[in-house]
């Protein structure tokens, strides 16, 4: 009984520390099981997973960067449009300025063709004018120095012929003193 009671208390005393080696056994035999089936199925299924999500997250960087880089050229598009409108806009100001300038001119020459014209209808008035007049007081010259001849010489002048040729002699005198005069 002693040494029933001695493997009992050996048995009893077993350290707990230090496991069963058919409790080992299983539990590794478990393991591998366990292994085998994580790697066989499960992560190939994480592998794809992350990979399908590394794809969708790279994807979305590349679609980001590549509306990003849209975005770039559309707005350099729009600064050169705009830029070119801007050029645009400044032609057709210096254009219309130049028009302007050009229209100005030719309605300050037009107004002074018209002006020059108008002083030349002026001059040319007055001196028809004035050679009218210079007729009528020849006439008037004439009738008067013809009167006054009559009287003084006493003689009738009534002849036209004789009368225009003494008005004519008196009036060429009368220009020859004055031109004579005023030099």
């Amino acid at each position: 009984m002693l040494k029933t009671e001695l493997v009992l208390a050996a048995e009893e005393h077993v350290n707990p520390i230090i496991p069963d080696i058919p409790e080992l056994i299983l539990g590794i035999v478990a393991f591998l099981i366990l292994l085998f089936i994580l790697k066989k199925y499960v992560v190939p299924r994480f592998e794809t997973a992350y990979e399908e999500r590394a794809q969708k997250i790279e994807g979305g960087i590349e679609k980001a960067e590549k509306a990003q880089a849209e975005a770039e050229e559309a707005l350099a598009e729009y600064k050169a449009q705009l830029a070119e409108a801007r050029s645009e806009a400044a032609k057709i100001r210096d254009d219309a300025r130049l028009e302007a300038e050009q229209i100005k001119a030719e309605l300050r020459a037009e107004a002074e063709s018209e002006s020059q014209r108008i002083v030349a209808q002026g001059q040319a008035q007055l001196q028809a004018q004035k050679a009218q007049i210079i007729a009528e007081l020849r006439a008037d010259m004439g009738r008067n120095a013809v009167e006054l001849a009559s009287r003084i010489v006493g003689e009738s002048l009534e002849d036209e012929v004789r009368r225009r040729g003494t008005v004519d002699r008196f009036l060429a005198e009368l220009e020859t003193a004055t031109n004579g005069a005023g030099k």
